[in-house]
């Protein structure tokens, strides 16, 4: 396994050991003791996929607290544009970004508490996986415009994306008190 360090402290690409053969692929996409080993604390609540057609845009999500959630997210099959954004306002990467395209099995990424997440489909039938330290809140989530002004960030978009009707209401960073 190797951690990768992206810039928005906590926030890390993990390279999982994928063994493969003619026969197909075998990887472990969490182990909670060489995580702890990079100094990762990660305890799974919840596992959840979404499948994707071609150019579905999902985001930008998080949770408040108390139920804020770290998530360990990757793709089954498929290929994302994936985007988190640091929303910590003591944080030194406030309103920063980080963006990494993950087209297989073995990329992952770590997305901490206070942090904005959402990704774009690259192919059809993408499938999007997310580990998550606690459960799903309804009365707690939230989200952020996608293509916030403020936030100027590049989607790498092939065509006008897909969107919900939800994520396209979301609010604007400069309207969110954090």
């Amino acid at each position: 396994m190797e951690v990768i360090q992206t810039g928005l402290k906590g926030c890390v690409v993990i390279k999982a050991d994928l063994h493969g053969d003619h026969r197909g692929f075998f990887l472990e996409s969490f182990n909670k003791r060489a995580f702890k080993s990079f100094g990762i604390n990660f305890e799974v609540a919840q596992i959840n996929f979404a499948k994707s057609s071609k150019n579905v845009l999902r985001g930008l999500h998080y949770q408040k607290e108390p139920m804020a959630q770290s998530k360990l997210v990757g793709v089954i099959s498929g290929a994302v544009i994936d985007t988190v954004v640091d929303i910590r306002p003591n944080s030194e990467t406030f309103l920063k970004n980080f963006q990494i395209k993950i087209s297989d099995q073995a990329t992952f990424l770590l997305v901490p508490k206070g942090f904005a997440h959402g990704y774009y489909t690259l192919e059809d039938d993408t499938v999007f996986y997310y580990a998550v330290d606690d459960f799903y809140s309804k009365e707690h989530e939230d989200g952020i415009r996608y293509n916030d002004p403020d936030l100027n960030i590049d989607w790498q978009l092939l065509d006008e994306p897909q969107v919900s009707e939800k994520d396209l209401n979301q609010e604007l960073i400069k309207h969110i008190k954090f």
